[in-house]
């Protein structure tokens, strides 16, 4: 039997206004991932905080950075946050690293990478800890 008391009291309304908030916190953790991959691309072109423009970068980055972090935190839990923003800039700014600054990755970096990509699907995919 099909119940349609959901419809006539807004149920549908109120999933569709989740959904939009997970893809509202989801698009703040990839700017926040985007921002500290920039910021830490500057840290490194900065020598030792002795250029002006990338030490200025360093600040913006860093600073939208944990400004979008703080935003996702209002909707997905802190651990799985950090473990998705800190797994994919972790992979980001090494193939920065790698493209940008000639720094080499061996096999087993490669690999390491692999598995933090693969842990982050997971916990998109199968925790109960946020909404899907």
């Amino acid at each position: 039997m099909l119940d349609f008391s959901c419809a006539l009291s807004g149920c549908y309304e109120f999933a569709s206004i989740l959904n939009r908030t997970a893809v509202m916190a989801y698009l703040y953790l990839f700017i926040a991932i985007i921002a500290e991959v920039v910021g830490t691309s500057a840290l490194k072109a900065s020598d030792g905080f002795t250029k002006w423009i990338p030490n200025v970068i360093i600040v913006i980055g860093y600073g939208l950075a944990f400004y979008f972090l703080s935003l996702v935190l209002r909707s997905i839990p802190v651990g799985v946050a950090y473990a998705i923003w800190s797994g994919l800039g972790i992979v980001l700014i090494s193939l920065v690293g790698y493209v940008y600054f000639k720094q080499p990755l061996d096999l087993p970096a490669i690999v390491g990478m692999v598995l933090i990509i693969s842990g982050v699907i997971l916990i998109n995919i199968f925790s109960k800890t946020i909404s899907h």
